[in-house]
C-alpha cells in the first residue's frame, strides 16, 4: 500500500491510497485512473510523496476508502459509493508535515516516505477502445527519504531492517501485513552497494539523505 500525497490546483492537499505500485531502483511506476484527482494533481504539478504506512496504521488507510478529492465526483466513483472529502489528512487521522524538495506534504506517522518527480506518465490499454483513456502510469523518480529510527538497521545510516519494517499489503481488496520470513534468501547474499544506480548518486547531488528520527 501506498499513500499518494499530491497538492491541487488551488495548493490544498490531497492524499489517497493505492496498491498499484511497483520499483526499480529509485524509480517507481505508478498505475492511477486517469480521471482520479491524484491523477490530475500529478499531471499538472509532477510532484508527490509516497508514504508507505506500516500495518499499525490500516484503519487510517481504511477510513479514506471510498473518498476522493474530486468535486464532483466522477460518474463511475459516483457508482461505486465514493463521496467527495475535502480534508483526507483530517478523515484519515493522519499528520502532514512539510517536504523538504516538493510542494505536498508527508504524512508523519508512516514510516517510510519518499519525495519524488513525475518523470513521465503513459496511458495504458491504447488499443482496447472500451478501456482508452481510463488508466494512466506515471513514472516518478525519488529524490529523498525519510525514515523512522524504529526500522532501521541497527549501526547503519541508510539500511532499512526488514524484520522491524512492517508494511501494510493490500491482497485482492484486503489489508494484510507481513508474516515472518519464510527462507533465506540467496539473492541478498549480494552487497547492496551492485544494486545502485544513477538515480542514486543524483540525489546525492542534491544534499538527498534519510533524515533521521520520527519525522515530527
Amino acid at each position: 500500500m501506498v499513500l499518494i500525497s499530491t497538492v491541487d490546483q488551488a495548493g490544498a492537499p490531497n492524499l489517497a491510497p493505492m496498491s498499484s505500485a511497483f520499483w526499480l531502483g529509485w524509480r517507481g511506476m505508478l498505475g492511477l485512473g486517469a480521471k482520479s484527482k491524484t491523477a490530475q494533481n500529478l499531471m499538472r504539478n509532477r510532484e508527490c510523496v509516497l508514504n508507505l504506512p506500516s500495518d499499525a496504521l490500516a484503519a487510517a488507510v481504511d477510513r479514506l476508502a471510498l473518498t476522493t478529492g474530486s468535486d464532483p465526483v466522477p460518474a463511475r466513483k459516483y457508482e461505486r459509493g465514493y463521496r467527495h472529502e475535502p480534508d483526507k489528512f483530517a478523515r484519515a487521522g493522519l499528520t502532514p508535515v512539510d517536504s523538504e524538495t516538493v510542494r505536498p506534504p508527508r504524512v508523519t506517522e508512516c514510516p517510510v516516505t519518499m519525495e519524488a518527480v513525475v518523470e513521465a506518465f503513459h496511458p495504458l490499454a491504447e488499443d482496447d477502445p472500451k478501456q482508452r483513456g481510463g488508466v494512466l502510469v506515471f513514472e516518478v523518480r525519488v529524490q529523498r527519504v525519510h525514515v523512522h529510527d524504529d526500522v532501521r538497521m541497527p549501526g547503519t545510516e541508510d539500511r532499512i531492517d526488514p524484520d522491524r519494517w512492517r508494511p501494510l499489503i493490500m491482497s485482492f481488496q484486503k489489508l494484510y501485513g507481513l508474516g515472518p520470513q519464510v527462507h533465506p534468501s540467496t539473492l541478498a547474499r549480494i552487497p547492496e552497494r551492485l544494486y545502485r544506480g544513477p538515480d542514486i548518486e543524483r540525489s546525492r547531488a542534491n544534499e538527498n539523505r534519510f533524515t533521521s528520527g520520527s519525522q515530527r
